[in-house]
Parts: structure tokens; sequence; C-alpha cells
């Protein structure tokens, strides 16, 4: 146990150093001002099954803010976790690091590790919804991406196919 909590704090230390502290909203320059309900444009209902999300691709316009709503249909734990490929690769290999965990919980203030900074900026916006609960997301899409991907890194699941593509 100490040896992964010290190859945890050495991850972080170092995924700290790269990354920005802002927490990210999907905004490109300056600062990055947090999302919230009064700012929400549009609420799109996502699905997370056993190894698939539904829809599968999302249409949506730069600087849109958008709440979605993901709803946990199968039997394991999901995330729902916004990012380049880059960034969801660097995350998927730091759950993978951490055995699948999410620490102490869950994703709401990152419980227990960090996530990883895309080309796009900031700290990628997650949530992580067990078995038959919904959690929501909102979001501001950044100005100048063409695309990004929304997956759940949990390992073997990203593999599995559970991901899909946000068209900005």
């Amino acid at each position: 146990m100490r040896k992964s909590s010290l190859t945890l704090a050495l991850f972080a230390a170092t995924l700290s150093g790269v990354a920005s502290t802002a927490w990210a909203s999907g905004e490109h320059s300056g600062g990055h001002a947090d999302a919230n309900a009064a700012d929400v444009e549009r609420t799109i209902s996502v699905e997370a099954g056993d190894m698939w999300f539904d829809p599968e691709e999302m249409d949506i316009a730069p600087g849109e803010t958008v709440q979605f709503d993901i709803t946990n249909t199968g039997n394991l734990e999901h995330e729902f976790v916004i990012g380049d490929k880059a960034a969801q690769e660097a995350h998927r290999e730091m759950m993978q690091d951490m055995g699948g965990s999410h620490g102490e919980g869950g994703h709401g203030g990152h419980g227990g590790h960090d996530m990883a900074e895309g080309a796009h900026g900031g700290q990628m916006p997650a949530v992580t919804i067990t078995a038959g609960e919904t959690q929501s997301l909102i979001w501001t899409a950044p100005e100048n991406v063409a695309s990004l991907e929304y997956a759940c890194n949990i390992p073997g699941h990203y593999e599995s196919g559970m991901y899909g593509t946000l068209n900005l």
C-alpha cells in the first residue's frame, strides 16, 4: 500500500507540473471560469451501459455550455471524462496504475488523483457514475478545437468501446 501511495504521489506531482491549476470549463484563453446551471444552453442525455455510450457522437457548437445527464444503466461503475486523445490516454494509464480505483470520493474534486491536461488546456472534466445512478456534468465547449473524446477510462472499458466523439 505504501509503495502504491508513493507512486501515486510522484505521478500526481509530475502531472501537476504539466497541468494547469485552473479547473477547465472548456475555454482556451485567459481564466477558466466554472460553468454553472445558469449558463446551460442545452441538456444532453447520455446512457452509459456496460462497455458503451449512447449516443456515440455529439455535435456541440464552440462556446456552447452543455449539461450532460449521464445515466448508468449497466452493472458496473463507469466514468464520463472529456478530453483530447492524448489526455484520455494519460488518464487511462493513471487509472491502470491505480488498479481502476477513483480514490476517495470518486471524481468529485478528482478524489485522490489528478486529471491529465489535454492540448485544449485545463484539467479534464469528469464524473463517476455507479450502477443505476445519474450524474450531471456542466461543460463549455472550447472555441478552437475540432473534436474531443468522452470516455470511460476504467481499465478495459475504453478498449471495449466505451468512448465517443464530440464534434465542435
